[in-house]
């Protein structure tokens, strides 16, 4: 047990050593791929390929639309399975984790079977000159099947912790279930929400299997890495990841911290 607990913290309980240290351990394995990317950059030669700026701008401004379909269709639903019990919500339920679940590609290759122009939704939007495939609509759609599972699994399981009790309250004081839900559920719920919103904001930003099938063209950021490994090399994907990287990350690091009201420094 000595061996175990043998630091002592500032308010005077132990901490646990072994913990720490496969902690550290387990950090530094997931830091190694980033390491490494950093020594196998060729920083003297650091430069774009032809099509990395407008992949980028693909990929930023089809993200924000696809976030923000998320947010608004699957808020709702989170909520839905989180505060409603009815015969039958299990195969709700059963979809959502198919969804979670089904292969990207696999994915990609069902939609393109409903979107494509031979399919029953795609034929039918074609007449009316709307393409979903390989077109700005097609890859918005790619990623909003991507990244909606993971968003409501996410804020589902933060709407149910918020005591229903604080509800039933608000309700009784005069506050109407739309007030009560921004009021109280949404405040009480933003951890995990802004964890579901980080979440489903990389995913789509990085989403390859299905918007390689449904949405090849324009491409955006994923795509474009595989063409610049297939026809450039791997030197020619490392500007572009960092530029990934760069992008992804202030989205889910504002909104955590933002989520907790902490200051960045």
């Amino acid at each position: 047990m000595s061996a175990l607990i043998d630091v002592q913290a500032a308010d005077g309980l132990p901490r646990a050593r072994t913990p720490a240290l496969i902690g550290a351990l387990t950090l530094l394995l997931i830091a190694g791929p980033f390491i490494g990317l950093a020594f196998a950059t060729h920083w003297s030669d650091f430069h774009f390929a032809a099509g990395d700026r407008a992949s980028i701008g693909v990929s930023l401004g089809y993200s924000l639309i696809a976030l923000v379909l998320i947010v608004a269709l699957g808020t709702p639903l989170a909520w839905w399975l989180a505060r409603q019990a009815f015969r039958g919500k299990w195969i709700l339920e059963a979809i959502i984790l198919l969804a979670l679940l089904t292969p990207p590609l696999a994915m990609g290759i069902l939609l393109t079977a409903l979107y494509g122009p031979y399919g029953p939704v795609g034929g039918m939007m074609a007449g009316t000159g709307l393409e979903l495939t390989n077109s700005a609509p097609a890859f918005v759609l790619a990623q909003f099947y991507a990244a909606l599972p993971y968003y409501v699994v996410a804020a589902r399981a933060a709407f149910e912790g918020v005591p229903r009790e604080l509800e039933h309250i608000a309700l009784t004081l005069g506050k109407s279930p739309w007030q009560t839900f921004w009021q109280v559920s949404m405040p009480l719920a933003r951890l995990g929400v802004a964890a579901g919103i980080a979440l489903a904001w990389v995913r789509a930003l990085g989403e390859f299997g299905i918007v390689l099938i449904l949405a090849y063209y324009p491409q955006g950021i994923p795509v474009k890495l595989w063409v610049n490994l297939q026809d450039i090399g791997l030197p020619a994907v490392y500007p572009l990841l960092w530029v990934f990287f760069l992008v992804a990350m202030p989205l889910p690091l504002l909104l955590g911290l933002a989520s907790r009201r902490q200051r960045l420094f």
